[in-house]
């Protein structure tokens, strides 16, 4: 039996979730949580398998699944959202994500997904596996500017999109302020950007904004 734990702000979502897996006999969901905040409080050895919204009030996305895997090093999560795949996924994979699933996928998708991440694989759409695939065989001098981002500055740049001030990111990122300005001009640098509305825009253009 494989158990599950959603962890989605949207009720209706997480019923849904609920419904396609009852028709499966070996998986089962055991808990179900809100928020980032709320999911660690409940999180347990008994899940084998975490189904993490990408864009939740309060914790961070990327901080959440630093803490998860903090404490459950092996435990699988995968990441459903509504944001598209190659803007996020490998994002998602580098800061620990087991799997990025498209919450417009078929429910087959879905069980495939959970199936894959929970025998200790990684998942992503074939489409993406493609994609990945052909970049690989034929490099592409014209990469985005933000995957030239590390973890931590990606994280900084996500906050910097939604227009949040220095001093708020730092509490974010539990940094100086000081260390967060220096995050923010090593991304204006690696994107040849001058300032934080030239940010926004591009998370606008690109589809890289996660606020609610």
């Amino acid at each position: 039996m494989i158990n599950l734990f959603i962890v989605d702000d949207h009720a209706i979502l997480r019923r849904g979730l609920k419904q396609i897996i009852a028709e499966v006999p070996d998986m089962k969901v055991i808990h179900e949580a809100a928020n980032g905040d709320e999911a660690l409080s409940v999180i347990n050895k008994d899940v084998d398998v975490i189904l993490l919204d990408i864009s939740m009030p309060g914790k961070n996305i990327l901080d959440l699944i630093k803490s998860i895997k903090a404490g459950y090093p092996n435990l699988p999560i995968l990441i459903l959202s509504m944001y598209p795949e190659e803007q996020y996924a490998l994002q998602m994979l580098r800061y620990g994500a087991n799997g990025y699933l498209n919450k417009d996928s078929a429910p087959e998708e879905l069980v495939i997904a959970i199936r894959k991440v929970a025998n200790g694989g990684q998942f992503l759409s074939a489409v993406m596996t493609e994609k990945l695939l052909f970049s690989f065989a034929k490099p592409d001098d014209s990469e985005l500017p933000h995957k030239k981002l590390s973890n931590r500055e990606f994280q900084v740049f996500l906050e910097l999109s939604k227009g949040k001030r220095i001093s708020d990111i730092a509490d974010e990122i539990s940094r100086s302020v000081k260390t967060a300005s220096t995050f923010k001009m090593r991304i204006m640098e690696k994107m040849g950007m001058e300032s934080t509305a030239e940010i926004i825009q591009y998370a606008m253009q690109h589809q890289l904004t996660m606020s609610k």
